[in-house]
C-alpha cells in the first residue's frame, strides 16, 4: 500500500490563477526568516552546539537533540493535517518526494554530509543563518559549500555524460 496520497504524485486539476510572485517570495522569506529565528533562539547557529552532541564520551550537551525532537514531533503532528488539502497554498501538487530506493550516490552523499557536519559543527541552515550574521566561521563554511556543490555538479555533469 502506497502512503502518498495519490493527489501528491499526480498534477491536481486546479483552476485558481497563478500565485502573485510577490506573494511566494514574501511567504519563502517569512517561512525563511522563522526558521532562522528559530536556529538563532535555540542556539544551532553555534558550532560548539553541534560538537558537544557528538561529543557522546566527554561534555555531552543534549540540547541539538531537543531541538530535532521538537521538528519531528511538530512535523508529525501537522504532515497528515496538511496533506489533507487537495493542494498547497501556493501550487499546484505537494512536492514530496516518491522514491523509496537506498543506492550508493544516497549513501555516500549522507556520509559526507554527516562527516562535514560533524567536522564543521555547521549544516547549511545554521551555515546560512550564521553567514547572514556575517560570522567568519559561518562564511568560511559556506563558501566551502558552494564550491564542493559546484564540484560535485561537474564530477556529476562529467560522469553522467561518459555512462
Amino acid at each position: 500500500m502506497n502512503a502518498i496520497p495519490d493527489k501528491v504524485t499526480k498534477m491536481a486539476e486546479d483552476t485558481r490563477p497563478a500565485p502573485n510572485p510577490v506573494l511566494m517570495a514574501a511567504s519563502y522569506f517569512g517561512i525563511g526568516l522563522l526558521f532562522a529565528v528559530g536556529l538563532g533562539i535555540a542556539g544551532m547557529t553555534q558550532p560548539s552546539k553541534v560538537v558537544g552532541f557528538l561529543d557522546v564520551a566527554g561534555a555531552w550537551d543534549p540540547s541539538l537533540g531537543f531541538v530535532m525532537g521538537g521538528a519531528i514531533a511538530i512535523h508529525l503532528a501537522l504532515y497528515k493535517w496538511i496533506l489533507r488539502r487537495e493542494s498547497p497554498l501556493m501550487g499546484k501538487r505537494f512536492g514530496i518526494p516518491t522514491r523509496r530506493d537506498i543506492n550508493p550516490r544516497l549513501i555516500g552523499g549522507a556520509a559526507l554530509f554527516g562527516a562535514g557536519w560533524a567536522l564543521g559543527g555547521l549544516c547549511p541552515g545554521p551555515g546560512l543563518v550564521g553567514a547572514g550574521a556575517l560570522g567568519a566561521n559561518a562564511l568560511l563554511f559556506v563558501g566551502a559549500m558552494l564550491v564542493g556543490m559546484q564540484l560535485f555538479h561537474s564530477a556529476d555533469k562529467w560522469w553522467t555524460t561518459r555512462s
